[in-house]
């Protein structure tokens, strides 16, 4: 088998309803087939999936995002696997653009399409904006700051870029969103998968940093192991778990961001990283308190509490800092937006 399409689903029948559709309409590759893993589903959607000319994985509880794709890809085989979100309308060619690239690049371990929002394209269909928005979680691709924090290229904070071409030509990335993530199956199986233990939120970027761990790159390269292919396009609602004001989601992302610097940041420089995100972290809860997102500032404690438990079950990290200046980038974006006013 070439390539697995391999969507995860908890209760999300209408979401299926409405995107599976598309899936299986610009998909049509020989030797390509389309996976639906299903987190035990108590709604309609097994039902539903039973109708559709699709593989059905059926797991016997809600294993969460990350343990979820690791049991349904242990069912997989295929040269590559493709890990997308339910909430995903793709478009004509999206995938065969991406598995060109890969076969003739075989440095190339994973890769993801330009994200737009599903949303905004529906205003701009509507002639309500005058152009289409980046997708928040992925948009032309992510990237880290010096303390940590995720963007993307495309989207810094919470300020998002309309589509004008500007991120048009492939560049190494790094990290690939989980929206929508292409990846030679044989290497998310030799690194471990998913880190199941992070449930859900960023463990994809773990993963990609893993793999810029165990790889080796020429930084003058224009070709990377994770890369960002924009001539293949999606459409992602984005929100679909958790609502991105929702505690739960905010207990997740500080939690799981504090485990992976922890996982993959070298001694060296993992101490001061840490040292200023006990600060950082601590300020953004008391901005939370201070405008009355009281469960929010208390996910932020939590998050902080677990990680001091779960902390000892990951080594620090003994890899050297490998990945080019311009990946791990030396700025912090906190400071650039909230202090220098700057949006990219």
């Amino acid at each position: 088998m070439k390539c697995s399409v391999v969507i995860l689903n908890w209760n999300g029948e209408q979401t299926l309803r409405q995107f599976l559709p598309s899936v299986l309409q610009h998909t049509q590759l020989p030797d390509v087939e389309i996976v639906v893993a299903d987190n035990g589903s108590t709604d309609g959607s097994l039902a539903y999936l039973r109708t559709q000319p699709i593989r059905i994985i059926t797991l016997d509880k809600n294993y969460g995002f990350a343990e979820g794709y690791n049991r349904a890809l242990a069912q997989v085989e295929a040269q590559y696997t493709v890990l997308l979100n339910s909430d995903v309308e793709v478009t004509p060619h999206w995938l065969d653009t991406m598995l060109d690239y890969m076969d003739a690049h075989p440095e190339t371990v994973a890769a993801q399409p330009k994200v737009l929002a599903w949303h905004s394209k529906q205003q701009y269909d509507n002639g309500e904006i005058p152009a289409i928005r980046f997708e928040h979680a992925g948009a032309a691709g992510g990237m880290m700051d010096v303390l940590g924090y995720p963007y993307c290229r495309g989207r810094f904070m919470t300020y998002v870029e309309e589509d004008h071409g500007q991120y048009d030509q492939p560049a190494p990335i790094f990290w690939a969103t989980g929206a929508c993530l292409l990846v030679r199956t044989q290497t998310y199986k030799d690194l471990g998968g998913l880190d199941a233990n992070f449930f859900a939120h960023q463990e994809e970027i773990d993963l990609c940093w893993r793999i810029w761990n165990a790889s080796k790159w020429d930084q003058e390269s224009k070709i990377g192991c994770i890369m960002s292919l924009p001539q293949s396009v999606v459409y992602h609602v984005g929100g679909g778990t958790l609502g991105y004001d929702n505690p739960r989601k905010t207990f997740l992302n500080f939690r799981n961001n504090l485990l992976m610097l922890r996982k993959n940041l070298p001694a060296s420089r993992l101490w001061w990283v840490m040292l200023i995100r006990f600060f950082m972290d601590y300020a953004a809860a008391l901005q939370m308190l201070l405008t009355k997102q009281i469960p929010n500032a208390k996910a932020v404690f939590q998050a902080r509490w677990a990680y001091h438990k779960m902390k000892k079950q990951y080594p620090i990290s003994q890899y050297q800092l490998q990945i080019a200046n311009n990946l791990l980038c030396k700025r912090s974006i906190v400071f650039d937006f909230y202090i220098r006013k700057q949006k990219k």
